[in-house]
């Protein structure tokens, strides 16, 4: 029985210019368009790419009493991030933990003069909207705003081109997010992105989504980008892809994501603990764990990909770790990927062996990212 597949409010723009349709996370999405994933993943390094991610889940959390503030507070029970102490019009790297430890999600959230504006993965979006509204029923309410468009233009021309529609993009850090307008419709800028480039993620209403991707694709630095090249470009980057790289089994700490953890919500801290896994993942801090993800290069052209296993030698008798994500990368100009390996067998340079269609091929542990990041500081 086929699985009927939702659509973005861009999917005729997509097909319009040649893309390639495929199935991703519930919806029919681009993979790529004519010109194909090496030249869109260099073009997006060198101008600016624009990317359809209208299909990951738009929320805001409000409080039913009180300002935003009791709403940051609540919300720091569903996550070890420093929620409190985040100032208006900045936005933070949360992740949704369970009661092991483990990411139910990563996700982006924004403080707002009313509200929290959180961005969650689209396959886990309905999840996580009820598991917030149910978690904090009694303090806050959970607004989806799931119809809205979310479109993102990532590059180091990003910044002129944004200009031309915003005149407070230049002005913005990265991780600001602010409320806006277009055209009279209220607008959601965020400074930020998923490629590690300068670049914005616009919130918008559906109604004015393609008419908008098309002023941005009239100017000579934008060119539409799929989910090849963005694939490329965030491993590159070494960012972590939900239900590859992080999941519920995965520990914030594992995942080499401690930095995102701020000093406040650490054991010690003036709000240490009172989340979901806050016990384990707070000995893990302090104690270390037993795997960590790290970045690897394989020797050679050919690309390692997720589920390919790792040894600590060339016989391929001990098993020291697993690759998550990989692929080839365009900039770095070679095969990158990222997995997980015994805390032992983590150190850069330290040289492993990967077994590949019936042979060992050797994979250096490197520091992430391969691709230094372009964010506007």
């Amino acid at each position: 029985m086929s699985v009927s597949l939702l659509r973005t409010p861009l999917y005729d723009l997509h097909v319009s210019l040649g893309a390639k349709m495929v199935p991703f996370a519930g919806y029919e999405m681009p993979v790529q368009y004519p010109t194909g994933v090496m030249e869109e993943h260099k073009h997006t390094r060198q101008k600016a790419g624009l990317f359809d991610v209208s299909h990951m889940g738009q929320l805001r959390l409000k409080a039913k009493k009180g300002g935003v503030e009791n709403a940051l507070a609540a919300f720091e029970r569903l996550v070890p991030m420093d929620f409190v102490g985040l100032a208006e019009g900045r936005q933070r790297y949360a992740l949704l933990t369970n009661e092991q430890g483990g990411i139910r999600d990563d996700l982006m959230v924004a403080r707002q003069k009313d509200d929290l504006f959180i961005v969650v993965n689209a396959a886990c979006k309905d999840a996580d909207a009820s598991y917030i509204a149910a978690s904090l029923a009694d303090e806050c309410e959970a607004i989806r705003q799931f119809d809205r468009a979310l479109l993102a233009l990532q590059g180091p021309e990003a910044v002129n081109v944004m200009n031309q529609f915003f005149p407070d993009a230049s002005s913005m850090r990265f991780m600001d997010c602010i409320e806006t307008t277009y055209k009279g419709h209220k607008v959601t800028l965020s400074r930020s992105g998923y490629t590690g480039e300068d670049g914005y993620e616009i919130g918008l209403p559906a109604e004015i989504a393609e008419g908008f991707a098309k002023a941005l694709l009239a100017h000579p630095d934008v060119k539409p980008i799929g989910l090849g090249a963005r694939d490329s470009l965030r491993l590159e980057a070494g960012l972590c892809l939900y239900g590859n790289d992080i999941d519920t089994i995965t520990t914030p700490v594992e995942a080499a994501l401690s930095w995102a953890i701020q000093k406040a919500r650490r054991p010690g801290g003036a709000r240490e603990g009172g989340y979901p896994g806050a016990e384990k993942i707070g000995q893990q801090l302090q104690n270390g764990t037993e795997r960590l993800r790290v970045g690897l290069q394989p020797e050679g052209r050919a690309p390692v990909r997720a589920g390919v296993e790792l040894f600590a030698d060339e016989t391929a008798r001990q098993q020291v770790g697993i690759v998550t994500s990989g692929g080839f990368g365009p900039t770095y100009g070679a095969p990158v990927a990222m997995g997980y390996v015994k805390t032992s067998f983590a150190k850069p340079e330290t040289k492993l062996f990967a077994s590949l269609r019936g042979k060992t091929v050797p994979v250096m542990v490197k520091s992430l990212p391969f691709v230094p990041a372009g964010f506007k500081r």
